[in-house]
């Protein structure tokens, strides 16, 4: 694979690492602005360490986020500052310049930013923002498609459409900043030809990077109580290993595989129970290709149009979130300085 860890290294000479920032941010199926609920597998404080701990200012979760890990490793060259939680481009654009802004600014080892958004909450000011940040500093977008298949994004709750992704990416591309794209494998009613569907859709639109991760349920979510009840079942660990490899042989040579699985702190997950074992889970996958005898990109197939070459269209922002971003006023929840 194109590991994240390998191509980070050859773009700054050392190892970089994420540090996980919460700036308060909510998303616009979770305020009324398309939906309400919120995705039905999501319980933010089992996808980022930020969540379970509330801390009051970007810049104190970035010092003791960049602390821990200098605790840990003995050479870190750099911080990427990781946007991770909820959507975190719903916001004003000049709010989202200053936080961005203050992530940046806090050291001279903070080397770029990592910022994780929905396909519909991207109007062009937001990639104009990108663009001007990027051209000081690495950025990385990153897009929850998470599946082609409209039928398995209303399942989720997501409340956009596979539309508004092939929007949001042709208007992001070539604009200075890594689009990352993050897709989910196991979705209920998903058969392995759907995931593959989803795997050529990915490679046709030309993403960057990708992040691979199963699907697992938490406590206190709606896929949780399904699972609990016995109505859901989550993605067998074999099964899982041979469509991670699958999939990467569509994807193209030069895509940086971020991430191959998801997990959950033990005290949130519900199941699989398997996705706490990582190491062993990217052996499993590593030893999979070379079983084959394959390897990232064996089964890709260029586009027959080029990704760059795809026209740039209008921006199919909704525009109630549109609203949310060009019009509204500071919003009070952000966690910036005092």
């Amino acid at each position: 694979m194109n590991s994240f860890g390998a191509s980070l290294r050859r773009r700054f000479g050392g190892r970089i690492q994420r540090v996980s920032i919460d700036a308060g941010f909510t998303c616009p199926n979770v305020d009324g602005a398309v939906a309400r609920g919120g995705c039905n597998f999501c319980d933010n404080r089992s996808f980022s360490p930020s969540r379970r701990v509330r801390l009051q200012q970007v810049s104190e979760q970035l010092d003791l986020g960049m602390q821990s890990v200098r605790r840990r490793y003995d050479r870190v060259a750099g911080f990427i500052a990781y946007f991770q939680p909820a959507t975190n481009t719903y916001a004003p654009v000049d709010q989202l310049r200053e936080v961005y802004q203050l992530a940046l600014g806090r050291s001279d080892d903070v080397v770029g930013l990592a910022i994780g958004t929905r396909p519909d909450c991207v109007p062009d000011s937001v990639l104009d923002l990108m663009s001007e940040l990027a051209l000081r500093h690495h950025v990385s977008l990153e897009f929850g498609m998470q599946t082609m298949h409209d039928a398995g994004l209303q399942w989720m709750n997501r409340a956009h459409s596979h539309e508004h992704m092939i929007n949001a990416i042709d208007r992001a591309r070539g604009r200075g900043f890594e689009c990352c794209v993050h897709i989910i494998l196991g979705i209920p009613g998903e058969s392995h030809e759907m995931m593959m569907q989803t795997a050529d859709e990915v490679a046709r639109l030309g993403f960057d990077a990708i992040k691979l991760h199963n699907l697992y349920s938490v406590k206190g979510t709606p896929l949780g109580e399904e699972v609990l009840a016995g109505t859901i079942q989550m993605m067998e660990r074999d099964a899982y290993v041979q469509t991670v490899v699958d999939f990467l042989e569509r994807m193209s040579p030069e895509t940086i595989v971020e991430r191959v699985s998801g997990d959950a702190p033990p005290n949130y997950l519900i199941e699989p129970k398997w996705c706490l074992e990582k190491s062993a889970l990217r052996l499993e996958i590593e030893q999979e290709f070379q079983r084959r005898g394959t390897r990232q990109g064996s089964r890709y197939r260029p586009p027959k149009v080029p990704p760059c070459m795809r026209p740039r269209p209008a921006d199919n922002t909704p525009q109630s979130i549109r609203d949310q971003i060009d019009t509204r006023g500071r919003l009070p929840v952000l966690k910036m300085e005092s």
